[in-house]
């Protein structure tokens, strides 16, 4: 981790900054640098300024421009700054299009400060190793595998789930997952990359033969006809990474 985290605060609540910049103005690592009340401002500073900074904690209702718009100039110019939502807000479109943003998390007021303290620790201490372990992750990604209806013990199931662990961590290898996961996959279980892409294959197969149907209509509708065809590997990977990384953006 780097010694200082250099923190922008975008929010137009003036007892909400004060709580903030009290809490971190003795922090050892986390630095409020720089605080703003204004959507407009805020735009202006941070595609001028956004190598100042190394996290934005933002309020997406905010007064001239509101942070989705923020969020959209940010992607569009391609700014990398970590973000961090913290609203009363609570629209679970709104939800999944910060996600899609790649905000970190998504942070409900009234908010525990010591929460968000940690959740910006584990930003940093993390950026550097893709492969983290996030136990809760796992646990979803396998209760989702089950309620999918692939049995645990074929080989599929243990491929799937790593899989989507990658994708969940590292949502930048969705465009290479025959050419980065397979093979990292099968190197973890001493096996090739064809073998792991085939057998992927098979659980899917058997889920689509087996699964809770109102749970496949929900994750695949938007994406393929569950009812004439099966996702490919690639779309089943990325559909269930992204359901995670919704369910655990959103911190209460």
């Amino acid at each position: 981790m780097k010694n200082t985290i250099n923190m922008l605060v975008v929010d137009d609540n003036e007892r909400t900054i004060n709580d903030i910049k009290e809490y971190f103005s003795k922090h050892a690592v986390i630095n409020v640098k720089k605080t703003i009340n204004n959507g407009s401002k805020a735009l202006e500073e941070i595609v001028n300024h956004h190598d100042d900074y190394d996290l934005i904690l933002m309020d997406l209702i905010l007064p001239e421009i509101d942070g989705m718009e923020i969020l959209e100039r940010m992607y569009n110019e391609n700014i990398k700054t970590n973000v961090i939502i913290l609203t009363s807000y609570k629209k679970e479109y709104t939800i999944k299009l910060t996600s899609e943003f790649g905000v970190k998390y998504y942070m409900l007021k009234p908010f525990n400060k010591e929460s968000l303290e940690k959740r910006i620790l584990d930003i940093f201490a993390s950026r550097n190793r893709r492969f983290t372990d996030d136990p809760s992750a796992q646990i979803t990604i396998s209760k989702m595998l089950h309620d999918l209806g692939i049995p645990s013990h074929i080989k599929g199931y243990q491929y799937l789930r790593d899989s989507i662990y990658i994708i969940f961590q590292s949502p930048e290898l969705v465009g290479n997952i025959t050419k980065e996961v397979y093979p990292e996959i099968a190197a973890k279980y001493d096996t090739t990359s064809s073998r792991v892409e085939r057998a992927i294959r098979h659980a899917i197969e058997v889920s689509w033969a087996r699964g809770e149907y109102a749970l496949m209509e929900d994750l695949f509708s938007n994406s393929v006809d569950i009812e004439r065809s099966k996702p490919t590997n690639s779309e089943f990977i990325v559909t269930i990474a992204d359901k995670v990384r919704l369910e655990s953006l959103i911190i209460n």
